[in-house]
């Protein structure tokens, strides 16, 4: 455990230095479709509610066209409010189309007795760049989903789980 966090300060560090002229920083807020879903081997129940994220970004060059982006959310859905860490991997399609990826950490505020705070899962997704003119030119507008892999019931009985995944849509603009 501990080599592997060393690995991982090592290569961040290193990330980080790489193009360290390279850093810009953002803010984004959107809508949140928040869906928990309670599994076991008989049947399936899912709630569904929406929501919405307010959050802040940074995006670190790390080769041409691939960005390292941390981010620091929000995310407000009725009973499911939670703060976000997702540590996104951005790739440059286009000059104007990128594609995401990466895990995501978080934590539920207010919850119950018999339940897990700490969530987890894997995040995908796309953004669009939409230039207006040149004096707004940090403006995009972005998709992702959240797949939660965190069971969130407390000593969960054998086959029976409680999942929180998420499908965000909003604008966001980068500070040039």
């Amino acid at each position: 455990m501990k080599r592997t966090l060393l690995c991982t300060v090592i290569v961040l560090f290193g990330l980080l230095n790489i193009n360290a002229q390279e850093i810009q920083f953002g803010g984004k807020a959107g809508v949140s479709f928040a869906s928990l879903k309670v599994k076991n081997q008989t049947f399936s129940i899912t709630n569904s509610e929406t929501g919405f994220y307010v959050g802040g970004f940074a995006e670190i060059g790390v080769f041409d066209g691939l960005t390292f982006r941390p981010e620091l959310l929000y995310i407000a859905v009725e009973d499911l409010n939670q703060i976000s860490i997702p540590l996104m991997v951005k790739y440059e399609v286009s000059d104007v189309f990128n594609i995401l990826a990466g895990p995501s950490f978080g934590y539920l505020l207010d919850v119950n007795d018999g339940f897990k705070s700490f969530n987890y899962g894997i995040e995908i997704g796309a953004a669009y760049d939409i230039y207006i003119n040149r004096s707004v030119d940090g403006l995009f507008v972005e998709a992702r989903y959240n797949f939660g892999l965190a069971n969130l019931i407390e000593d969960a009985p054998s086959g029976i789980t409680r999942k929180l995944s998420s499908l965000f849509v909003g604008l966001g603009y980068r500070f040039k």
